[in-house]
């Protein structure tokens, strides 16, 4: 039964997995000092709105073979298996679906059974093992009340997370919405998901937002976040690459 509502949803879509999109890129008065990945990168980067409590956070729209998803924290996308998310950028919305939780890394992934036609999707391709310290990187999200804004910064080092295994400390700067956001090399390659900021406790509790806590992207299995996807194109008897 936990597969019903995403089967129902590819059956009734007649555009899941389809060719991309014809893009119509938004206006964004962008610096020529941006690096071309670094522009991609931003403008891959949505808004991600929780039903009825109206909270968001960040993702990047990322093209996974001929999949499109979205990937963010298991914070901003914490309902269950089959709930939908609206994922926005500028005056386009979509609907997203969660097909994929782990609340122990922190880390989520939303299927679009329909493209966005104004953006680009960034290329799912990973860094295999945990970024080096003085990697450079860059993201972008929506921090509170803000519109899109793009940060750079560094690896720090490493923290022991919940799992026991490193999570990566940046350098850079965060605040609360920015959770989601995904992390990326100067080459377009994703480091990992933000997830939180550093806090101090004494003698006062004060958010370090120049510290910021990324869950490694090896820690995601996208194989296994796709099960329910493949399991309802099957059902129908349609091939899918991502599947294979």
């Amino acid at each position: 039964m936990k597969y019903l509502k995403l089967m129902l949803l590819i059956l009734l879509s007649t555009t899941a997995a389809a060719s991309a999109p014809h893009i119509s890129k938004p206006v964004d008065h962008l610096s020529a000092e941006m690096s071309s990945v670094e522009k991609r990168v931003r403008q891959a980067a949505v808004r991600i709105t929780a039903p009825f409590s109206g909270g968001h956070g960040s993702g990047s729209y990322i093209k996974h073979k001929d999949v499109y998803v979205i990937i963010t924290a298991q914070h901003v996308a914490a309902g269950a298996l089959g709930t939908n998310y609206l994922a926005s950028y500028e005056d386009e919305s979509k609907i997203a679906t969660l097909i994929y939780s782990d609340p122990v890394n922190d880390i989520a992934v939303l299927f679009l059974s329909v493209p966005f036609r104004t953006i680009e999707p960034m290329k799912y391709n990973p860094v295999e093992e945990t970024a080096a310290v003085g990697t450079r990187i860059s993201y972008s999200g929506y921090p509170s009340t803000h519109k899109l804004m793009s940060f750079s910064g560094r690896v720090a080092g490493y923290e022991t997370g919940p799992n026991g295994k490193n999570h990566i400390i940046l350098s850079t700067y965060g605040w609360f919405g920015c959770s989601g956001s995904l992390i990326y090399t100067l080459k377009g390659r994703q480091v990992g998901v933000l997830y939180g900021v550093d806090v101090e406790y004494y003698p006062t509790t004060q958010v370090q937002e120049n510290m910021i806590w990324v869950a490694p992207m090896n820690l995601v299995d996208m194989r296994k976040a796709l099960e329910p996807i493949c399991r309802g194109f099957e059902s129908i008897g349609k091939k899918i690459k991502a599947c294979k």
